[in-house]
């Protein structure tokens, strides 16, 4: 069944005319782009998927906001850790000299000395959403090549074969006869494009659902996770009036 599909495509193609040869090979360039586009998206879902269980589970276990940051020194600046880091280095710049040698000690602090005031919080809020922002929008990047073969590939597809009919009809009427036998291999070459086109968008739009469902839930971690370090921020620092 394949390989008589696979036969009769290949028939198809090699009797159609330039058009629908030129929108197969546009659609198969395409096809390799979307396919190459889904396996680096594939990966780099399964990894920031596996980082955030690994980094919610630590952070769960440390005491205080700035605990982790002090004892791990989290180097990336990407995903959950790359968020948690950029905050608190934002935050660790408004606490005062003394406070911040303190936790490089490892001491703590006493008293009060780390708390800020309500629009140093904010500043450290906004930094917190901003790099949220962009680690939904690297997460999300890549995914606009899968919709757009997808998209396109069914419609050059359509094209090809209203193009090949056209064709089809044309040299049904300059011969002068409505021979089935005629025109039929025509007609056989001109649907090629539509099946390519199909063939291509039918695993795209399943794998475009499936990693679409993956980026939501990482966003929702991230929206979750920036929203409870937010809220522990304010518990923890906030206490001087300004």
């Amino acid at each position: 069944m394949n390989l008589l599909l696979a036969n009769s495509l290949l028939d198809g193609f090699l009797k159609s005319n330039g058009i629908g040869q030129g929108i197969v090979i546009i659609q198969i360039v395409a096809s390799i782009l979307m396919v190459a586009a889904i396996i680096g998206k594939w990966q780099e879902l399964s990894f920031v998927m596996r980082t955030t269980r690994r980094f919610l589970h630590d952070f769960a276990s440390s005491g205080d906001v700035l605990e982790y940051y002090m004892k791990r020194r989290p180097s990336t600046t990407s995903g959950l850790e790359g968020i948690y880091k950029a905050t608190c280095e934002k935050l660790m710049k408004l606490l005062t000299p003394d406070t911040r040698t303190l936790l490089m000690r490892g001491t703590g602090t006493e008293g009060g000395t780390a708390a800020l005031t309500a629009r140093e919080i904010e500043l450290v809020r906004g930094t917190c959403e901003h790099v949220l922002d962009e680690e939904e929008l690297r997460i999300e990047h890549g995914m606009g090549v899968v919709a757009t073969v997808v998209a396109l590939a069914p419609m050059l597809g359509l094209l090809g074969t209203v193009w090949g009919v056209l064709d089809a009809f044309a040299e049904m009427g300059s011969a002068g006869s409505a021979n089935l036998a005629t025109i039929a291999p025509s007609i056989s070459a001109a649907l090629v494009t539509t099946v390519v086109g199909l063939i291509i968008a039918i695993p795209g739009v399943c794998a475009f659902n499936h990693m679409n469902a993956q980026i939501r839930a990482v966003s929702n971690d991230m929206e979750g996770f920036a929203d409870e370090l937010n809220g522990r921020i304010a518990c923890e620092f906030q206490g001087r009036a300004g």
